[in-house]
Order: structure tokens, then sequence, then C-alpha cells
């Protein structure tokens, strides 16, 4: 049986995925710490208390922007 990967928009890039993940394990993947982030899926800003729950399925455009600190 052959695997369909999914493809998916990663700040505007195509990216793999081999299954729909959360938000949540998408930053984990790709070791990003969520607290230093904010996230837009499909043109709607993800509230940190929704990134277990919010799915990222094949066709989604994902949005990444990390905070920076300076001064």
């Amino acid at each position: 049986m052959t695997r369909h990967l999914m493809m998916i928009k990663l700040n505007g890039d195509p990216h793999q995925l081999a299954q729909p993940l959360s938000v949540s394990a998408l930053l984990a993947q790709l070791e990003i710490d969520a607290r230093r982030v904010a996230v837009e899926l499909n043109l709607a800003v993800v509230k940190k208390a929704a990134y277990d729950s919010s799915l990222i399925t094949d066709g989604d455009e994902v949005e990444i922007v990390n905070f920076v600190g300076g001064g």
C-alpha cells in the first residue's frame, strides 16, 4: 500500500506531512518552542490554548512567526 504524503504550505513554502498533525505536534516536529511563536492556520490566528485541538491537514496554509526580543 502506497502512503500518500500530505502537502501543506508552511511559511509560503511547500512542506510534506505523513499524516494530519495538531499545531502542537507540528511545532514539536519542527523543534520550535510554542511559547515563542504565533501561528496562523488558513489565515486565522490560532490561540495557544487551541494548539492541541487545531488540526493541520492536506492543503492547509500555516504561518509561524517567531517573537524576537531586543533592546
